[in-house]
């Protein structure tokens, strides 16, 4: 019976799919510890690959920036002046209270002028303000709670809490926590006095007086330079950006992938106008306190700084941007209704924001420039022109054809209009 029935059998002998051959436990394992062998060992490689990518990525921008330093007037220039300037400011402070006066508490009129080399003559004035009152309330207070406790253990045990909470006072802003370092050295340096205490201020004073004295007369920073720079960058790569969906938008074959680059690329805009409006914030700061023979010194360019009207004009652009390639993202989008422009309306769509990049490209070239009035360029305005009257002749056409194609076609152009409008306003068709 029994080999009867194994005879009988029909089942196929081989595992199946609701039968699959098991696995040994050594087999398990064996394939697991080599599973984690391969990931430990490719581990190993990324930990090893990674700092090396680090230090490579971190070493060519040091390269680059010694060699635009070098090159020529430009960020990393002024902050080798800075620089400089601060140590400077330091040497000068050690030789006058260290060496001239013979001070033995010289220590804090070169740290007090190496802090005070801030960004503009005017931080430095209020920084320095700020740090001298820090000082003093520092040194006050630990002496006073030395001659309380008469222990240099009590006295920081005391003192140090106070003025940790006291340099959270927004008056101090960030020099608040001078406070409590002051506090520190004038209670680990030895014996308490008045002369002593008189000592610290005085040469906290005197190291304030020198490091602004250098920040105003030697190269006064002024950073018109930065509002130029930041305002053809942002109309550059809005010009790029134009031109990329230009490109693809010729080629045809765009799709979800392609819009989201686009979108990406836009959200960029918004960090460069920001870093716009923070150079403009510190274009003027720097004009301030640096009236006169003090902007003679630092040999300002001549050329005017672009009226603060301009920030605003083009961060209306990068707005107008960010919205058209919005607008073609949902174009393309499987789950919505709208549907792109195609054939000749989709090729002159293109042509037209490829002729706006070229004009947001001459726009950055002006700002660098120092010019203020734009160059007409009656070809180009003729061509966008012409553009503009077939577009609007095609969507006369779409809307006989479908409201999908036409909503779509009617959106991107009055982004077109709008881009128009604030990129060249006194030549932009009404």
């Amino acid at each position: 019976m029994d080999e009867a029935a194994a005879t009988n059998d029909t089942r196929p002998s081989g595992p199946t799919a609701r039968e699959p051959r098991p696995r040994s436990v050594t087999d398990g394992r064996a394939a697991a510890d080599a599973f984690r062998e391969r990931m430990g060992e490719l581990g190993q490689e990324a930990r090893a690959t990674r700092p090396l990518d680090a230090v490579r990525r971190e070493a060519r921008t040091a390269v680059e920036a010694v060699r635009a330093a070098w090159r020529g007037p430009g960020r990393e220039r002024d902050l080798v002046v800075q620089s400089l300037k601060a140590a400077a400011a330091a040497v000068i402070a050690w030789l006058v209270g260290g060496v001239w006066m013979g001070d033995p508490l010289a220590l804090m009129a070169p740290w007090v002028a190496l802090v005070l080399v801030q960004a503009t003559v005017f931080s430095s004035l209020v920084q320095g303000a700020r740090q001298f009152g820090a000082i003093c309330v520092g040194t006050v207070l630990a002496s006073a709670t030395l001659a309380l406790t008469g222990d240099t253990t009590g006295a920081l045990a005391l003192s140090v809490p106070v003025l940790m909470l006291l340099s959270n006072w927004p008056r101090f802003g960030d020099q608040g926590i001078y406070a409590a370092t002051t506090a520190l050295f004038t209670l680990t340096a030895g014996t308490v006095s008045m002369s002593g205490v008189g000592h610290r201020v005085g040469q906290a004073a005197l190291g304030a007086v020198i490091g602004v004295a250098v920040n105003a007369l030697v190269l006064p920073p002024i950073h018109l330079r930065d509002v130029r720079e930041n305002l053809a960058t942002l109309a550059r790569e809005s010009g790029d950006i134009l031109r990329s969906v230009a490109a693809d938008l010729h080629e045809g074959d765009w799709d979800a992938q392609t819009a989201a680059g686009w979108l990406n690329a836009s959200a960029r805009l918004d960090r460069r106008l920001e870093a716009l409006r923070s150079a403009r914030r510190w274009s003027q700061e720097s004009l301030r306190l640096t009236y006169g023979p003090l902007r003679a010194l630092h040999r300002v360019p001549h050329m005017p700084l672009p009226p603060p009207d301009e920030d605003e004009r083009l961060g209306r652009v990068t707005g107008q941007v960010t919205t058209l390639t919005r607008a073609l993202a949902v174009a393309v989008d499987d789950k919505r209704t709208p549907a792109p422009p195609e054939g000749p309306a989709l090729h002159s769509y293109a042509d037209l924001l490829d002729l706006l990049g070229d004009a947001c490209h001459t726009e950055a070239d002006r700002f660098l420039n120092g010019s203020v009035d734009r160059r007409r360029d009656d070809e180009k305005e003729n061509r966008m022109r012409e553009l503009h009257r077939q577009l609007q002749e095609r969507l006369r056409e779409h809307a006989g054809q479908g409201a999908e194609h036409t909503a779509v076609l009617g959106t991107l152009l009055l982004q077109a209009e709008n881009l128009w409008a604030e990129i060249l306003p006194e030549h932009a068709e009404r």
